[in-house]
């Protein structure tokens, strides 16, 4: 089995210089990031099979992209969970991010996560390549093994055992990667234990080289590391306490270490995470907005508490946060996050003085002044 390793990309994850860590992995990789986090790039991160159309992301995304946020990401799930009944139904999601490709200009798109069971590899490097050329080189892929049985159950997709669906999953990364790596004009070829290519052209080149950044995620104590450091560029921690991230960062830390990424001349890991997030004018507002969890999440409370717990994720390393919001109609969330937490996170880009009236403005059909809307 040949598996492809990528270049290097340049370094993009900056660490806190004053973080106390005792394993030499988690060490090594503290000392090749830099000294401190700049900026938090913050991610609005839906996830559509709650009940969400085409229409309701667009305008998400959009809003978001005026607002200045980092990215739009959203989950791929064919199935809604938690008790919601899901109308209109499910979206693909990367039908929807081809269309947002050419409906967005800045905004970086993704997935956290595309189940590996639902594509074929060597098919999802043609997607992917393709939306990427869309949009102008600002897609970012983030695959996983797959866990929500009851999806595949609904819609005739196989759900092999938990061992089959990671080895998978390792085929896939190094197939989609190696496909995008390979140079034009040579041909790739790869024999797995899941997946066969043969000669292939290796087409098309996706807008971005050598590749877009590959996210890996989930907790998993071996194998998720692993499989980061091998073929990530970012790797990211879901819905885990402050304590489960710092462990989660150590041993995929460790991984790097022994995978000999730096010596492989790649980057650093991005250090992410995604949370879900509250947050209010006042307690009451914040209250109000957490009922769309059905619990309190762990981003809540005012503009100054929320920033004091992205300090905390901050303090550990991480240096982008996918913020996750539920309620698709709440724009005004947006504004607020943007408009009164970005800035204090050392964001330059966010929230640029007047954007959220702007905003406002614009949803209330009055065009700005010397621009034309469409």
């Amino acid at each position: 089995m040949r598996a492809y390793v990528r270049p290097g990309r340049g370094a993009r994850s900056r660490l806190r210089h004053h973080v106390t860590v005792t394993p030499s992995g988690w060490a090594a990789v503290a000392a090749a990031a830099h000294e401190k986090v700049e900026r938090m790039r913050l991610v609005v991160f839906t996830e559509p099979q709650l009940g969400a159309a085409y229409t309701d992301l667009l305008t998400v995304a959009r809003h978001a992209e005026e607002l200045g946020f980092d990215g739009f990401f959203r989950s791929d799930h064919y199935l809604t969970m938690g008790g919601s009944d899901g109308l209109p139904g499910p979206t693909d999601a990367w039908a929807t991010l081809a269309a947002l490709a050419v409906q967005t200009s800045r905004i970086r798109l993704g997935t956290l996560v595309t189940s590996a069971t639902f594509r074929l590899p060597g098919p999802l490097a043609i997607s992917v390549a393709q939306v990427d050329q869309m949009s102008g080189g600002r897609v970012e892929l983030g695959l996983g093994a797959g866990w929500y049985e009851a999806e595949h159950t609904a819609y005739g997709i196989p759900f092999p055992p938990v061992r089959e669906r990671f080895d998978r999953l390792s085929e896939q990364l190094a197939i989609v990667t190696g496909l995008w790596g390979t140079p034009p004009g040579e041909r790739f070829t790869f024999r797995g234990g899941y997946y066969d290519l043969v000669d292939s052209p290796a087409l098309p080149k996706p807008a971005q080289s050598p590749g877009p950044p590959v996210i890996v995620g989930g907790q998993g104590r071996r194998r998720t590391p692993e499989l980061a450091a091998r073929y990530a560029d970012e790797y990211n921690v879901p819905f885990a306490t402050l304590d489960e991230t710092r462990q989660a960062y150590e041993r995929v830390a460790q991984a790097c270490e022994k995978a000999d990424r730096d010596a492989a001349g790649r980057a650093p890991l991005v250090l992410s995470v995604a949370q879900p997030v509250a947050c209010g004018r006042t307690e009451t507002q914040a209250r109000k907005r957490a009922l769309a969890f059905g619990r309190t999440p762990p981003l809540y409370g005012t503009p100054a508490q929320v920033v004091d717990q992205i300090g905390e994720l901050a303090e550990l390393g991480t240096s982008r946060l996918y913020l996750q919001v539920l309620d698709l109609s709440d724009l005004d969330h947006l504004d607020l996050l943007a408009t009164e937490v970005a800035p204090q996170l050392g964001r330059a880009d966010v929230s640029q003085p007047g954007q959220a009236e702007v905003s406002q403005l614009r949803r209330a059909g009055v065009s700005q002044p010397g621009r034309a809307d469409g």
